[in-house]
């Protein structure tokens, strides 16, 4: 047992100026670039315990410090680093629930959190927990520092408090690793074993000089040190916490142990608690949800030993399901079962209907798919793998555009400025990052700098500014990829030739295809960042492999010469999308998308964006509703899958929450609703709509600018088209020609209207909306 001193660390009171650098030197962490040289001048140190084996996997350590204000401060903002998560206390009040980022924003930096915790405190003594948990092992979304750290810096007016040797702090005796099982590689978070029985009652609260087992904290490092090396503003926002909420649990007997069951409303990142009873005591509870064993392996679960009496107690190591499971041998009893929903702080945002039921129940499902998908990064599975992939980010982002809030533009900037800063010496992109994986996917790596990547954000966001800070790995990337002599990307196999999920894949189209939409996204950031000859340059390789891709083409389909395969159709819809075919191969192309089916979910959102483009949406609202009907009817799932079913049916361990499947809610905003922006951050944008074979439809979209609200009705007595336009922007509305066009109850004269012709012989009227609600009438249906 130690007793700390309850002094604040003073800032030098010699003149004004002096304690005005100190506290530029704080300010100076709460930078969102690199500190870099700035870390060595700021006081404190990163800290540990000095126990033996600290460093070692799932190690929890509880830290403490007292400190005494002269005064309640009007600001006081903090600086926290930690390897790896945090929870954080301040007077006995909750005010972090875990804090922290999986490292790391490079392979070797750290991030950092900035929280206020100005609310929390008082003149008088004040007393500091934290609670750290070390992940200690490397994964796909994580890179193992081998060491486990804190660092605290806060100012207060003229005072400062630091991480230093006065903290107190003690490996928590209770936290431990369950039994095999464990979670499978992938995952750097490992089973929480608790038990009740080495609890440390209060001390959150307790005077520090009555705590028992804790000593001095050990300074390991000053900020900037390794194994941290550079500390990096937290990009995104800390979690939104939905509360402790009460389930209803179904109590299963069985021969040994007993189930308790409880279904969550919905499959959910959540924190469960248990209240039990136990006369005894030292008795293993198992927590765990459906999702623990999923997608073809074991993930993350939990336990409890109990102590002797009535408890409460929530395992902090999320998890994810539709039902949460407690085991329980004879002896304990369970008096209730709780779960704490916790997730990416954004907010499903706008709205969605459609006179197709069936396309509702997608929507609904996609979009839970998706936020159960976000947190520390965007990921493919919340089960399984918790990883970055890109060909999965860029569905995502997509996906988030139509149906979020803008808060997750900062979850997409904090993608693409990992990406390009894990990029290889060599120039290769690669992901999922951050993590250990360290293998390139050629085509996801060509899809996450294209059109519907890097620039769809841009678009979407107007970020300037992070177009311009990865531009240069994109550049080096392209730079990678050569052309045939006909003109055809050459195969870059990479580290891991992968495609898509599923057979028959033309993979020299594919990656072309690929090709083609990576340089078209790079020729548009060269122009926005006036590199015109750069532009020029892709604009000419796009030119050849245009040729290339078309000589593969045999009057009835794209097939590569060296492809012996069924033909297939994610090579023919890369050709429409991208532009490559011409509009005389879409009657053949069509043809041949009725009758193969090769695409994964993945794919098929571009392969049902293809349909749209060749003006046949009422097919493509068919085959999508075919394709994915099996997981949208199940009513045992509130999420959509990585393949096409469970089990056989799936793919690559066929999880049942695989945001890639919502890729048809891009195309239904971009091409049945027809919104999308023209110029970037939707200064400018477009509404065009395509009906196909529904009846009535409303999406109101969430920008940078504001909503975007478009509803139309298309039956006999016409077609009737509601637009709502935010200030300062201006909508360009675009219908086929055909009858008289009224806006607000008054015709359009020709001097406001523009005829258009496009592909396919379709003459199109187009007119200018200004902010406000428009209601716009034209008496024959689309």
């Amino acid at each position: 047992m130690r007793t700390t001193n309850t002094k604040l660390n003073t800032i030098p009171q010699k003149t004004g100026r002096q304690a005005a650098i100190w506290l530029l030197l704080i300010v100076g962490l709460l930078s969102s670039k690199p500190l870099f040289a700035q870390q060595q001048a700021l006081p404190g140190f990163w800290i540990s315990s000095a126990q033996v084996g600290v460093d070692k996997p799932n190690t929890w350590i509880a830290f403490r410090r007292d400190f005494v204000l002269k005064r309640r401060p009007k600001q006081a903002m903090a600086t926290i680093a930690a390897d790896t998560k945090y929870w954080l206390w301040i007077n006995g009040n909750l005010v972090v629930f875990e804090g922290g980022l999986k490292r790391g924003p490079t392979p070797k930096d750290t991030y950092y959190d900035q929280v206020n915790l100005e609310p929390y405190l008082k003149k008088g003594e004040n007393r500091i927990a934290v609670l750290l948990w070390h992940f200690g092992k490397d994964g796909f979304s994580h890179v193992n520092s081998g060491r486990a750290g804190l660092l605290f810096t806060m100012g207060t007016g003229g005072q400062l408090l630091y991480t230093d040797k006065n903290w107190l702090c003690h490996v928590h005796p209770a936290y431990g690793t369950t039994d095999e099982p464990s979670p499978n590689f992938r995952l750097p978070e490992s089973n929480i074993r608790f038990d009740a029985r080495n609890d440390i009652a209060g001390w959150q609260t307790a005077p520090v000089n009555g705590l028992s087992g804790f000593n001095a904290a050990k300074e390991i490092g000053r900020p900037g040190d390794a194994p941290w090396h550079a500390l990096v503003k937290r990009p995104i926002p800390q979690w939104k916490d939905f509360g402790l909420k009460d389930a209803v649990p179904e109590h299963h007997p069985g021969s040994t142990r007993d189930t308790i069951i409880a279904r969550l409303p919905y499959n959910m990142q959540m924190t469960p608690t248990i209240v039990i009873s136990d006369s005894v005591g030292g008795h293993l509870v198992g927590i765990l949800t459906d999702h623990s064993k999923a997608g073809g392996t074991n993930n993350v679960r939990a336990e409890y030993i109990t102590r002797k009496g009535h408890q409460e107690y929530e395992s902090y190591g999320w998890m994810n399901g539709e039902k949460l499971l407690i085991t329980v041998p004879p002896g304990v009893k369970v008096m209730a079962v709780k779960y704490r929903e916790t997730g990416y702080n954004a907010e499903p945002a706008g709205s969605f209907v459609v006179s197709d039921e069936f396309y509702n129940q997608y929507w609904k499902k996609a979009q839970r798919t998706l936020y159960v998908n976000m947190r520390d990064n965007y990921f493919d599975c919340p089960d399984r793998e918790r990883a970055q992939w890109w060909g999965d980010v860029v569905l995502l982002m997509g996906e988030s555009f139509y149906t979020y809030s803008t808060s997750t533009h900062d979850l997409m900037r904090k993608a693409i400025l990992e990406l390009t800063a894990w990029q290889r010496q060599g120039g290769e992109l690669f992901s999922p990052i951050p993590g250990n994986f360290n293998t390139e996917l050629p085509d996801q790596m060509l899809t996450s700098i294209g059109r519907y990547g890097f620039w769809n954000y841009y678009l979407n966001t107007n970020d300037r500014e992070t177009i311009k800070t990865s531009y240069p790995g994109v550049k080096r990337y392209l730079g990678l990829w050569k052309t045939d002599e006909t003109g055809l990307t050459v195969l870059r196999k990479g580290d891991w030739l992968w495609g898509d999920w599923g057979d028959n894949k033309d993979l020299r189209l594919i990656m072309a295809g690929w090709h083609y939409l990576a340089l078209e996204g790079a020729a548009n950031m060269a122009d926005l960042l006036g590199y015109n000859d750069d532009a020029v340059a892709y604009r000419q390789v796009m030119e050849q492999v245009k040729a290339g891709y078309n000589k593969c083409w045999n009057g009835y389909a794209y097939r590569h010469p060296a492809y012996h395969g069924q033909s297939d159709d994610r090579a023919q819809a890369l050709a429409v999308i991208s532009g490559i075919a011409d509009s005389a191969k879409y009657v053949p192309i069509l043809s041949l998308l009725k009758t193969q089916f090769h695409a994964s979910p993945y794919m098929e959102k571009y392969v049902m964006e293809a349909l749209f483009v060749m003006g046949n949406g009422g097919y493509a609202l068919e085959r999508t509703k075919k394709r994915f009907a099996d997981m949208v009817n199940t009513p045992d799932y509130t999420t959509l899958f990585e393949g096409w079913g469970v089990g056989e049916k799936g793919f690559g361990g066929g999880t049942t929450n695989h945001a890639w499947s919502g890729g048809a809610q891009i195309v239904i905003a971009q091409y049945l609703f027809g919104i999308k922006p023209l110029e970037a951050g939707y200064k400018t944008f477009l509404i065009e709509p395509n009906p196909a074979s529904l009846t009535s439809g409303t999406l109101n979209v969430p920008t940078v600018q504001g909503i975007v609200g478009s509803s139309f009705k298309n039956d006999a007595n016409g077609f009737t088209l509601t637009v709502t336009v935010p200030k300062e922007t201006t909508a360009i509305v675009r219908l086929p020609e055909g009858s008289t066009i009224h806006v607000n109850n008054k015709a359009l004269e020709d001097s406001q209207l523009d005829v258009e012709k496009k592909w396919l012989k379709v003459t199109y009227t187009t007119f200018k909306l200004t902010s406000g609600t428009y209601e716009i009438k034209r008496a024959k249906a689309m």
